[in-house]
């Protein structure tokens, strides 16, 4: 639980962090067009981190980096870590390179409609591809970092990797804040460089505290090498799969007019604060225990694991995309709409939030039940379904963006993500035997309770607001505060385990605090 609340300190302070960054952002740039060459130019330099850094640290390189360390000692686990740094190193730098040459080419592909339908094309696709090549310098640094976090997670040290991204993400605001008025959209891009720089040092002093000892090569022969390889494959294939999505959504928004593509981006990011705060955060520290388990062949205690933290995550993540979608005008209005943000860009945004919240739920279930199989050794099975979720997104969205634009993208999203995850579900309990009736009927539960706090909502909050006229502020707070107290009060007159395990941890570390001795 410490490595989860560390974790969740991370995810928390990074997302809070998040949020301002957005805010900055709306502040200075509102959805303008050059916002959306920012966006479109975010795409490349990112697909190259998810599909290499973010494979190998992700579902190939714990695992068999805990295996090592706990099996044959620190020098085998050491001489896997640096030859992983280095080819990955390597391989990005190399489709950095690739790219950097390329990125006329590419960004044309990314965004067939930016600014045509205000005569702005030509610009728009110079500034995204000027953009695109600053912030290739991001990737590769986030390869070494990235690298580092999967060390130190893998030896159960979360801290410094919770705080990178906080760095990260204050780079950008720094950006938004004081880098716009002299050098404008490409601020952020300046921003986005530094904030990698800033993630990667900021983990350095851990990887000393942990001795370890750097080596040249790329282990070519060595066989732990080739089985994070063997492991990653199919990975780089799910996570580039996972990108996709964005560059689906990003190319029919571009289609739908100007701003659509940052309107789409402002939505998505305001609907995965949830999944961030829950899904990832747990998931993510919970992951090196599953590997654990795999480890000591114990597959009854990996099924226990996943399903208490499934629990969890839903206990939380439920109520929390439900408010969301309900009080999504206010809560855009109150955190965005400032500055160059104008009350048409928060209705739009608002639009798609309710419908991104709609996929809330099933990415925070994927986030837990795909390191399940990846502790298993299997990458194989998350990837195919996440091919073919971005299939559906892609046919779902080609029917949907031209009469439904922005609210028809977000729609195909989610459902797409509700596929994923019950697919995803249902072939890990075949595969672990795992029993799945408990967790629906919890998941179950906490829907009710849920549907009894939207219900409560929609029949007070949002006449209530009409009615009295009040500040957005006001109905924001007022209603994620109500709301929690009636999902509370549920969750306690139904006795949701989940509910009581809360109060007693936080009952338990009161009285540790309190308790001068200890």
């Amino acid at each position: 639980m410490i490595a989860a609340a560390i974790v969740a300190f991370g995810f928390i302070g990074s997302r809070l962090l998040g949020v301002v960054r957005t805010v900055a952002i709306a502040d200075a740039f509102g959805a303008s067009s050059s916002v959306d060459a920012y966006n479109i130019a975010f795409r490349i330099p990112d697909l190259i981190f998810q599909v290499l850094a973010g494979a190998t640290l992700g579902s190939a390189f714990i695992p068999v980096f805990a295996r090592l360390y706990r099996r044959d000692g620190e020098a085998a686990a050491w001489r896997l870590a640096s030859h992983a740094i280095n080819v990955i190193t390597v391989a990005t730098a190399a489709l950095c390179a690739v790219a950097f040459v390329f990125a006329p080419l590419l960004v044309p592909l990314l965004a067939p409609g930016l600014g045509k339908d205000i005569g702005r094309h030509d610009e728009l696709t110079a500034e995204a591809v000027t953009l695109t090549r600053i912030m290739l310098l991001s990737p590769l640094l986030f390869a070494v970092s990235g690298m580092l976090t999967g060390i130190l997670n893998g030896r159960q040290r979360f801290l410094l990797p919770a705080l990178a991204p906080m760095l990260y993400n204050l780079a950008i605001i720094f950006g938004a804040v004081f880098l716009a008025g002299p050098f404008g959209v490409k601020g952020l891009a300046y921003g986005v460089v530094a904030g990698a720089a800033l993630h990667l040092l900021v983990q350095v002093p851990g990887l000393v505290r942990e001795r370890m000892k750097w080596q040249p090569g790329f282990g070519r022969d060595d066989p732990a090498v080739r089985e994070v390889a063997r492991l990653m494959g199919p990975r780089v294939i799910g996570l580039a799969a996972a990108q996709f999505n964005f560059v689906v959504t990003g190319f029919f928004a571009s289609k739908v007019g100007a701003s659509a593509i940052s309107q789409l981006t402002y939505a998505w990011l305001l609907a995965t604060l949830p999944l961030a705060l829950f899904g990832m955060a747990l998931s993510t520290a919970v992951f090196p225990r599953l590997a654990d388990h795999v480890a000591d062949e114990d597959i009854e205690a990996l099924c226990a694991t996943v399903s208490r933290v499934l629990r969890v995550i839903m206990f939380l993540t439920v109520p929390a995309a439900l408010g969301l979608a309900m009080l999504r005008e206010p809560a855009t209005v109150v955190l965005l709409e400032r500055g160059e943000f104008t009350r048409l860009d928060s209705l739009i945004t608002a639009s798609a939030l309710g419908w991104y919240c709609l996929g809330i739920v099933p990415l925070a279930g994927i986030e837990i039940h795909s390191r399940g199989f990846y502790a298993l050794g299997d990458t194989r099975t998350p990837v195919i379904l996440a091919v073919l979720a971005v299939a559906l997104n892609v046919v779902v969205s080609a029917a949907l963006w031209h009469r439904f634009e922005h609210e028809g993208l977000a729609f195909s999203v989610s459902l797409a993500a509700w596929f994923e995850w019950s697919a995803l579900y249902v072939l890990y309990t075949r595969q672990t035997g795992a029993s799945a009736l408990e967790d629906l009927r919890a998941i179950g539960v906490v829907a009710v309770c849920g549907a009894v706090m939207a219900l409560f909502l929609a029949v007070t909050v949002g006449p209530l607001a009409l009615a009295s006229r009040l500040d957005n502020l006001v109905v924001a707070v007022a209603g994620a505060t109500a709301g929690a107290a009636v999902y509370g009060a549920m969750a306690r007159w139904l006795r949701v385990p989940e509910l009581a395990a809360v109060i007693e941890r936080f009952e338990a570390r009161l009285g540790r605090r309190a308790t001068p001795s200890e």
